[in-house]
């Protein structure tokens, strides 16, 4: 029997999981363990592997080293955390060049100051293709703690910045096209962001696997309904370029083609005016009873909300 054949990537951590020993274990963006009086430990870990998160012909050693770190803190930032210590491990063909991996830390350690990481040991092996291993720690006030499972009926779906740009970037590269691939190549997470919008959110989630696959894992682990409007999605000019040049919807992208590392939230309706970004906040839906299920409304029809990436599902 294979992987896609029991539903994929997340029916494969139910059946193999023990649950135990944590405040909060698998099901959120890092486990949650019993730390001081007054904070949690947060502990995340996350992988990148050649031919499937990236490409060398694609991407600078650098850039690896950035989205390596990015998509750990991201992690992190769901959580209502900061990150502080991480170790990495590495396997690595055997033509590979001591500059490449000079470059590949160059954007680890730029990622890592920027988020105040401090990469503190690891492991290297030899293997066919290279794949990046990044095993981070955080913290979190008590109060700042925000899980999937807190999302409330009434409460607004929001998200951060624009959708669609990694999965757009990726289908120019892929195509050969000409557009804007910096959304899939440097990949920025929203540490700041999450920070000030877990004062006030029910329930968040960071856009690794895509807005359908987010808003899902927050209406199972929080056991609501919702209801999403496809006209809310934000996506930004350059997205919406790259759609018609390729002539694909960019709201699949959105839904379905993750890596965009923005943050979902939930929010009472009067919370949301408290929140102060530098970047744009759209709401994007609505918590609903359990009852009314999990859709999309396009304006004409609402279907049930599908979509996201699922590493075995190919």
């Amino acid at each position: 029997m294979r992987i896609k054949d029991i539903g994929g990537e997340f029916r494969l951590i139910d059946r193999v999981t023990r649950r135990g020993g944590a405040v909060v274990g698998i099901g959120d963006d890092a486990a949650v363990l019993r730390y001081t009086k007054d904070k949690y430990l947060l502990f995340t870990t996350d992988m990148l592997c050649e031919g499937d998160h990236f490409k060398l012909g694609w991407y600078t050693p650098k850039q690896i080293g950035l989205k390596a770190m990015e998509s750990n803190v991201s992690d992190i930032a769901a959580m209502g955390g900061l990150p502080t210590y991480a170790v990495i491990s590495l396997s690595l063909a055997p033509e590979t060049t001591v500059e490449f991996i000079e470059g590949f830390y160059k954007g680890l350690y730029e990622s890592a100051d920027r988020h105040k990481v401090k990469i503190v040991g690891g492991d290297m092996t030899h293997a066919s293709i290279m794949v990046v291993n990044v095993a981070l720690l955080g913290e979190v006030e008590k109060s700042m703690l925000c899980l999937r499972s807190g999302a409330r009926v009434g409460d607004l779906i929001c998200v951060t910045g624009d959708l669609g740009k990694s999965q757009a970037g990726l289908e120019l590269l892929k195509s050969g096209a000409v557009g804007d691939v910096t959304g899939h190549l440097e990949p920025k997470c929203r540490l700041k962001e999450a920070r000030k919008i877990a004062k006030y959110a029910n329930a968040m989630i960071d856009v690794s696997d895509g807005l359908a696959s987010e808003v899902n894992h927050i209406c199972e682990m929080s056991k609501i309904g919702a209801i999403i409007f496809k006209d809310l999605i934000p996506l930004s000019k350059a997205t919406r370029k790259s759609a018609k040049t390729l002539g694909i919807d960019p709201y699949q992208w959105a839904l379905s083609g993750g890596e965009d590392y923005e943050i979902v939230f939930t929010i009472p309706p009067q919370d949301l005016k408290r929140i102060r970004l530098d970047c744009p906040i759209s709401v994007v839906g609505k918590i609903l009873p359990k009852k009314k299920g999990t859709t999309i409304y396009d304006g004409k029809v609402r279907k049930p909300l599908k979509g996201g990436y699922d590493h075995f599902a190919r």
